[in-house]
């Protein structure tokens, strides 16, 4: 029996609604997710109809249009110690795609990873974080989101819900429908990409803590910096970037995290700061303002015209002989 389109068009609404429903029940707990010793050989990925390299294909060329509008720092101590921190808490996390990492010259406390393993840290971060496990903390929390898939998984309801909602209107899956409708991010990436669920935070904490005490770093310091971070919000609003408005309560996200830190098996010690990184926050410092003295030079005083003079100009005779005055009639 060969269907009408309209008939094609509703089953393919109600297949999409079904699948919609199925992405957005619980799954089953998975027990391997609360064990540490199996970072790496477990599945932390959410549910996407999405392939893993059509996400990098995605990822690489919104990374490539920050690289031409960013300010990035080239620096290749600052960015080679950031690189080694982040591909440290990589190797022990989840992650199964490759991580490439870059500096961008911002104040904001911030850093974020697009889909397919892009990371970007701010230079305000670097700047904001007291030891290297605050820091390592930060891109560990966006380095869950990628190995978790959060992107595409949200991406993959928001396209089945479209399906649903509009059933007699066929949109084929391309390239727009992935970035879907939104505000675009300074850098020119839709905030899509940047802004998660509430849910898919907590996670990307929960993850993180856990991937920054694989690599070895003390999970205390991963709650100290969101305290940083809402303090800076109540000195002064509107200075947490945009991105966050999403995230969960600051005060209610360093409770969970407590929490689930007391859950973690203890260690006898754990590595809070290196030497290298007060180096290199100072060599940040120091980069930054030699770059900003280069764009932005002192202001010049224009020479004012020379008035005409009202003496004879000497002649090549009598060089010696006083300037004489000019009569005026």
């Amino acid at each position: 029996m060969v269907m009408k389109p309209r008939q094609w068009l509703k089953r393919m609404a109600g297949t999409a609604a079904v699948l919609y429903l199925a992405l957005h029940m619980p799954a089953r707990a998975d027990t391997d997710k609360d064990d540490v010793d199996k970072i790496g050989d477990r599945n932390v990925v959410h549910k996407s109809i999405i392939s893993t390299e059509k996400e990098i294909a995605i990822g690489r060329q919104y990374a490539e249009q920050i690289d031409k509008t960013a300010k990035l720092v080239k620096d290749p101590v600052v960015t080679e110690y950031v690189n080694r921190i982040a591909q440290n808490v990589a190797r022990n996390s989840d992650l199964k795609v490759p991580l490439t990492v870059k500096v961008i010259d911002a104040p904001d406390i911030n850093a974020f990873a697009l889909p397919g393993g892009f990371l970007y840290v701010n230079s305000g971060l670097i700047k904001a974080a007291d030891n290297e496990s605050e820091l390592a903390g930060a891109m560990a929390h966006e380095i869950a989101h990628v190995a978790a898939r959060h992107w595409a998984s949200q991406m993959t309801k928001a396209t089945l819900l479209q399906y649903a909602t509009i059933p007699l209107i066929f949109v084929p899956m391309s390239y727009p429908v992935y970035i879907g409708v939104s505000s675009a991010f300074n850098y020119g990436v839709p905030l899509t990409f940047l802004k998660f669920s509430r849910a898919d935070e907590a996670e990307a904490d929960y993850l993180g803590l856990q991937y920054m005490y694989k690599a070895g770093y003390d999970p205390d310091a991963f709650t100290a910096f969101f305290g940083k971070v809402l303090e800076e919000e109540r000195r002064q609003p509107g200075s947490v970037n945009e991105i966050f408005a999403d995230h969960p309560p600051t005060p209610d996200r360093i409770i969970k995290a407590e929490e689930e830190i007391k859950s973690l098996p203890p260690r006898e010690q754990y590595l809070l700061s290196t030497s290298e990184f007060d180096d290199v926050k100072a060599r940040v410092n120091t980069v930054l303002a030699s770059l900003k003295k280069i764009e932005k030079p002192g202001p010049s005083v224009d020479k004012p015209p020379d008035k005409p003079s009202t003496q004879t100009p000497p002649s090549d005779q009598g060089a010696d002989k006083p300037p004489v005055l000019q009569r005026k009639d």
